[in-house]
């Protein structure tokens, strides 16, 4: 009899595992299925041309965001290749009974945002989404991850998935962060130093003081950039900050459920005595507030460093970025600015971007965008005053949406221009075809923001 430990990996997945075909994947159970108007049309009709209903469309979540404008939100959206896809969902939805919060609800947002702000992502749960980042959710201690198109219509169709199980790695990072040192600073480290391929095949689960004493929002943003280093998702064990945040949330248990529903989350932690097929240590005061120089999230570096030698597709990164090998970041020149997208568009990111700008100036020639990730981060904002301190610094808040994460929308850097971005990808063209992107933290893109150039919050 086997009596070795289990991790919370396998504590979630075996909760989970309708069967297990023999030599092949295993039919897993899902409890929650986001989707929003980008992958889900395909999917949609593929249930239509079978005759398909979908099977449990009250565990179905829908939000529009990625083609949406982030001005002038109460209008028709101008672009037809944006507009379709938004009433598109809104239809499907309608069709199948699926909960939808369409622009301007008040639940509307980026998906990953919404979920946990609503109270609809909880721990032991299975999570999927038709978009890569669906990680975040891995935050509560749920086992989420994105999945392609024909996915999202076995999920609509079933409720479940085949899935070939992954590897298991622990990412432990001890001790304190210094000061401006941030979650995002925290992530970005971890990939420049595991490389855009160190996850790849595994789940991660993040453990040690640094992410104990780590917020809810700063915990979505480490596990949403799991991908980026090519692991398949990436969890925090829950805790008393987790159980915090939840309560009272609208999808939250009732109140008179919610204690039962902490005893038994309070159960998800992996065993001491659990193996993991690999295990990374880091320690918080090793690590700088961070920003990349190439052209994938493992090419970063601290604020003070320079630019290290490259490989072939680092030097390919550097020559499409117009930097070299040896040069020095700080003082690089910034034209746009862009703090929001699923990685970093909570309410703590905006705290902390208004209060290092708080009585400081916008920098001429600069553009910056500052996008919520939700309808309740923009209330927010405006309950705490944040948009009061940005208006009186020069600073506008535009509406909710991913924005300049990526061109699916109005929000695109120009060709050739530097883009100081909160966001969680730095490829070519990302932000828009020519644009060249610089990863880093919201209090990196503040300090930026009132210099017109790669600054050192610290400073």
């Amino acid at each position: 009899m086997d009596l070795m430990g289990k991790t919370l990996f396998d504590k979630i997945w075996d909760a989970h595992v309708v069967q297990q075909l023999e030599n092949g994947p295993t039919q897993l159970y899902i409890d929650r299925h986001f989707i929003h108007e980008v992958t889900s049309p395909q999917a949609f009709e593929g249930l239509k041309k079978r005759g398909v209903k979908v099977f449990r469309p009250q565990q179905t979540f829908a939000t529009c965001d990625h083609n949406t404008p982030t001005l002038n939100q109460e209008k028709p959206i101008a672009d037809d290749s944006c507009r379709i896809p938004v009433e598109t969902l809104a239809k499907n939805c309608t069709e199948h009974g699926i909960s939808y919060f369409p622009l301007r609800h008040p639940s509307n947002g980026i998906v990953h945002v919404i979920g946990p702000e609503q109270g609809i992502t909880q721990p032991g749960m299975t999570i999927v989404c038709g978009d890569s980042h669906t990680a975040t959710h891995g935050a509560f201690g749920a086992i989420a991850f994105g999945i392609g198109t024909s996915e999202v219509e076995m999920v609509l169709a079933t409720q479940t998935l085949l899935q070939n199980k992954p590897k298991q790695m622990r990412i432990t990072v001890s001790g304190k962060l210094g000061k401006c040192v941030t979650p995002k600073d925290v992530i970005l480290y971890i990939i420049s130093r595991l490389g855009t391929s160190g996850g790849t095949g595994h789940f991660v689960e993040y453990a040690g003081e640094v992410f104990e004493n780590m917020s809810m929002e700063g915990r979505m943003t480490v596990c949403n950039m799991s991908i980026e280093m090519g692991a398949r998702g990436g969890f925090v064990a829950p805790d008393k900050t987790t159980f915090d945040y939840i309560k009272g949330r609208k999808y939250a248990p009732a109140p008179e459920a919610f204690e039962e529903a902490v005893a038994i989350w309070k159960q998800l932690y992996s065993d001491k005595d659990a193996k993991f097929d690999k295990e990374f240590t880091f320690r918080g005061e090793d690590i700088e507030p961070m920003i990349t120089y190439g052209t994938d999230p493992g090419r970063g570096i601290a604020i003070t460093g320079t630019i290290p030698q490259c490989d072939e597709s680092g030097l390919k990164g550097l020559q499409y970025m117009g930097f070299t090998e040896g040069e020095k970041m700080l003082g690089k020149k910034v034209d746009y600015i862009f703090v929001g997208s699923c990685t970093n568009g909570r309410i703590e990111d905006f705290r902390a971007f208004a209060q290092y700008v708080k009585g400081k100036k916008k920098a001429d020639g600069i553009t910056v965008w500052l996008v919520p990730g939700s309808v309740e981060v923009e209330q927010k904002i405006k309950n705490e005053g944040i948009d009061k301190i940005l208006s009186e610094a020069g600073f506008e808040i535009r509406q909710p949406g991913c924005s300049a994460c990526l061109a699916m929308n109005e929000d695109k850097v120009p060709s050739g221009a530097y883009s100081l971005s909160t966001s969680n990808r730095n490829f070519e063209g990302r932000q828009g075809q020519g644009a060249r992107t610089m990863l880093c933290s919201p209090i990196v893109a503040a300090a930026a923001a009132v210099t017109g150039v790669v600054t050192d919050p610290r400073i």
